[in-house]
């Protein structure tokens, strides 16, 4: 089976790499495109076999799942540069959250899925975000949820969740990366403890508190109840835990919303253009055919505005 990884920046580079470790993949099955030939060449260094090339759409050809490990303001790009490669017995992947399923059905001939990875994959941990669209037949989403399963936990959720599971499972390990930190320096200042000893310490806690409530059968109630002694010194902090972080979260989630809905307004701007006459091509009324949707965008110029995450109807 032939995987393509359109762009290989960060997290697809990530992808690559956690899959050839798991032995999901073997290089000879990958292939990979990227705007910079350097970044592609030293994967194929990194792991001998692995197939660059020099367009997208060659690397898209014949590949039976196609990962499109690109920015959102790319894929419009990327999608004119496919779209005549694809059939209906491929399978697209998007891992980015603000690019809705339906708007790549309607731009592709393919199956679409989305998955949101996380950088925890690179040790083949985590939870993997799975939304699929109304093609995705179930040996289809098997086919992805086996792969995604050799460096993650494939978890199911519906698309208008996209944002906040993204909050917890992608964007979490900075969000506790920072508030680790935060501590660790604190610790330091006020202690003497070094930083470098905090930050272990805390590695090691969140490891195992992990583990706790993965495999352990401990709710996070639970686990607060065993470690929170009445009048301890546990307790004594979670009062000032509760005091200070209820309220953080809340304009956290405020804050991540806010932008997603900034980057979709972008997307539907950006595949819906205007007409010569003022009009965006999604206003455009009475013309269907092919051709011209291919001139500005393709089907893309028909999506709606998606409102995928829930953002308005936060309190």
């Amino acid at each position: 089976m032939k995987v393509a990884f359109i762009g290989t920046g960060s997290m697809g580079s990530l992808l690559i790499e956690a899959f050839s470790r798991s032995g999901a993949l073997l290089p000879h099955h990958i292939c990979a495109s990227n705007r910079s030939p350097l970044k592609t060449k030293r994967l194929a260094q990194r792991y001998p076999g692995l197939k660059i090339y020099g367009s997208n759409a060659e690397a898209a050809r014949d590949s039976k799942i196609i990962f499109l490990c690109i920015k959102p303001l790319d894929y419009p790009e990327v999608i004119a540069e496919i779209r005549d490669v694809l059939d209906e017995k491929q399978i697209v992947v998007s891992i980015t959250s603000p690019v809705q399923i339906e708007t790549l059905e309607q731009a592709l001939p393919a199956k679409i899925a989305k998955i949101i990875p996380s950088i925890t994959h690179s040790v083949h941990s985590g939870a993997s975000l799975c939304m699929y669209g109304k093609r995705i037949r179930p040996e289809d989403r098997l086919l992805l949820e086996q792969l995604m399963s050799s460096v993650s936990t494939p978890f199911t959720l519906k698309e208008t969740e996209t944002r906040i599971a993204s909050d917890i499972a992608s964007c979490g390990p900075a969000f506790v990366a920072y508030m680790l930190k935060l501590w660790a320096e604190a610790a330091g200042e006020l202690t003497g403890l070094t930083q470098a000893d905090a930050i272990t310490l805390g590695s090691e806690m969140l490891l195992g508190t992990g583990k706790l409530l993965t495999e352990g059968g401990l709710t996070a109630e639970e686990l607060i109840e065993r470690v929170a002694v009445p009048g301890g010194v546990t307790a004594e902090g979670l009062t000032v835990l509760e005091a200070g972080l209820r309220g953080l979260f809340v304009q956290l989630i405020e804050a991540t919303h806010r932008k997603y809905d900034e980057d979709l307004g972008k997307l539907h701007a950006l595949f819906n253009p205007p007409e010569p006459g003022g009009e965006t091509a999604a206003e455009e009324e009475g013309d269907s055919s092919p051709s011209s949707h291919q001139a500005d965008g393709g089907a893309l110029s028909k999506a709606e505005p998606p409102n995928g995450s829930g953002a308005a109807t936060l309190p």
